[in-house]
């Protein structure tokens, strides 16, 4: 009887945990989460702010000058920057969905 009531605990900690973790997830609670520019329109402001994310975004990239370019432009339009410096373009749909000429990515 005791090896059952320790069973049933340990499901029910299990999934409460799970529960848990998934709500964070689903609300953004989660760390990493990207931020939106904070209510600025445009001007000086905005270029210091976009200028601080996209040195982080850029940091590892092999042509560091054109990643900033990129990103600065993308970073003015949508007013937010993916976290991290790869990916994670889900964070600002604007920024994930600009495209190119070419039909390919613009943002970094």
């Amino acid at each position: 009887m005791k090896i059952i009531a320790v069973s049933i605990f340990s499901v029910a900690s299990l999934l409460l945990i799970t529960s848990s973790l998934a709500s964070l997830t689903i609300s953004g609670g989660g760390t990493g989460a990207v931020a939106p520019a904070p209510e600025i329109k445009d001007g000086a402001e905005l270029e210091k702010w976009c200028g601080g994310k996209c040195e982080v975004r850029c940091e590892e990239a092999g042509m560091k000058d054109r990643c900033l370019k990129y990103c600065g432009i993308c970073c003015k339009e949508c007013k937010c920057v993916p976290s991290g410096t790869y990916g994670n373009k889900h964070e600002c749909a604007c920024y994930r969905d600009k495209l190119s000429s070419k039909k390919t990515p613009k943002c970094p």
